[in-house]
Order: structure tokens, then sequence, then C-alpha cells
């Protein structure tokens, strides 16, 4: 086995008001993403959205199924979205190979039985993954750059001038709940996702890379009214759920991938908060 894949319990935000620092980290970080010639993550009661990261160093890597899947294998009754954060490489779907460079996805429908991650022939091979349940199957499609609906936002006298690059959206590539793009924030601005906002009807991953060395991003969550915080460094992910906002501050410019699963496919779907008034 290769596929390491571990539980996560979703959480009342009653609760959540009681955590500490540890207990925040150790209910909704991510910190270990990426093992040699493993797959690892987690899989969240939130919207059942599985979140890991694939490293294949000196051999291939297989998807394989687990045990809280009850599957015959990982794709039976869902669909994955995978990111690449590292150097060139491909990825192997049923026989057909997909090769994406640094920042290119790769959306892969239910019902695919074989995905293999091959290492790539020079630097690191990391691929980033959301995977959530699935009750239809849509057809394989690479997306890049290129494609991507790309929209930017923000300035940079309010330290947040970045530009969002929707990747595995229902406007690129139909999918049926999934939902995955990349922001990058520009030289100068620190801030993503301002104003903070909620949504309902769908849970949130992030996860945080290009961070330089030696620097860090502050990731807040919580309800509006009672606003939490986590340290994260490079390649690290977080779980947000349905009820709390989503937001982080960095000590230096980043990239960070988006994914959402759930019952609404609108990009534009939240309950904005504005910056007065989170507490």
């Amino acid at each position: 086995m290769h596929t390491f894949i571990h539980t996560r319990y979703a959480n009342h935000p009653a609760d959540v008001k009681n955590y500490d620092t540890k207990a925040l980290r150790e209910h909704f970080l991510l910190e270990t993403l990426f093992v040699p010639n493993e797959i690892h993550g987690i899989y969240t009661l939130n919207d059942r959205l599985i979140v890991g990261g694939i490293h294949p160093k000196n051999a291939p890597v297989q998807l394989e199924t687990i045990d809280q899947l009850k599957a015959e294998y990982f794709l039976e009754r869902r669909e994955i979205g995978i990111i690449n954060v590292g150097q060139a490489a491909s990825i192997e779907v049923d026989g057909t190979q997909y090769t994406l460079a640094h920042k290119e996805a790769l959306y892969i429908g239910k019902g695919a039985k074989d995905v293999i991650f091959h290492p790539a022939t020079e630097g690191e091979t990391l691929f980033y993954f959301n995977s959530a349940p699935a009750h239809k199957s849509y057809p394989t499609k690479k997306v890049g750059l290129e494609d991507a609906e790309v929209v930017t936002l923000g300035a940079l006298e309010n330290s947040n001038h970045r530009t969002i690059y929707k990747l595995l959206v229902n406007s690129v590539v139909e999918t049926c709940q999934l939902q995955m793009g990349m922001t990058l924030l520009k030289p100068g601005s620190v801030w993503n996702t301002m104003p903070a906002h909620t949504h309902d009807r769908r849970m949130e991953a992030y996860f945080y890379f290009d961070v330089p060395e030696g620097q860090a991003v502050c990731h807040y969550m919580g309800q509006p009214e009672e606003t939490r915080h986590l340290w994260m460094k490079n390649n690290q992910a977080v779980i947000s759920p349905p009820w709390s906002i989503h937001s982080g501050a960095g000590t230096s410019n980043y990239t960070f991938i988006w994914g959402m699963a759930g019952e609404n496919l609108d990009y534009g779907d939240m309950d904005i908060v504005a910056p007065t008034e989170l507490f």
C-alpha cells in the first residue's frame, strides 16, 4: 500500500470555540502532504472531501482505494481534481498519459480505474489533489493556465492585488460538485480572500505554496464573530468548514489553491463579511 488517508470528523462551531492552538491544528491543518513514493491526505466528513498530496520520487505511484470508501477502486463513486505544484510530470489514466506542466490541472471523472502518477525526469514531482463524491461520469480533461477563467481583483494599496485562475470550475470543465482553482498574489500583496465570507452550501480547502523560505502564512478561520488563526508553512493545507471564514495574510506574497465541494457550483455564491464585522 502506498495510499495513506486518515479521517477527520466534522466540527460544531460551538465546540471549536473551546479549542486551543494544538487542537485547532490537529483538527484542521494538514502539515505533511508530500512523502516520497506515497499518497498522503485526509478524508474529511465535511462534504466528504478528500484532500491530499502525491509525491512520486523514483517510482510511479498508483491511486489505490481506501477503506473509508468501501469501493473496488478509488474513483468508483468519486471524481478527482489534481494540480501540479512541482516539476512537469505525467499522469496515466486508464492507459492514456497526460503531461502536466507546473500549475496545470487535470480533472478525472467517476469510473476511471487505473490512475498512475509518474515521477518527473528532473526535479520534484508534487501533485496536490481534491476528490469529492460523484453521481455521474464526466470526461477526463487537462486544463492549463491558458484555458482557465482568469480574474484579477484587489489593489496594492489594500495589500490584496491578486489573480485568480478558475481551473476546474463549471464554466471550464464539467464536474459533479468539485470546483478548484488557484490564486496568485502580486509582489507586495499578502491578503487573500478579502472581504472574508462563508458559504453554508459548501466547504472549502486551502493549500498554500510558493511561500518563500523563512516566510509563513497566517490563515484565519472560525465564525465571523469568533475568529481563530493558524500559522502555516509552505506546502500545507487547511480544512474550512461551511460555517467558517477562510482568509489569510502572509509575511510575503504566495500562491494558494482553493477547492470546494457541496451542493452549489456557483463560484460567486457567498455570504460576504466586511473587515469591520470580524471579531
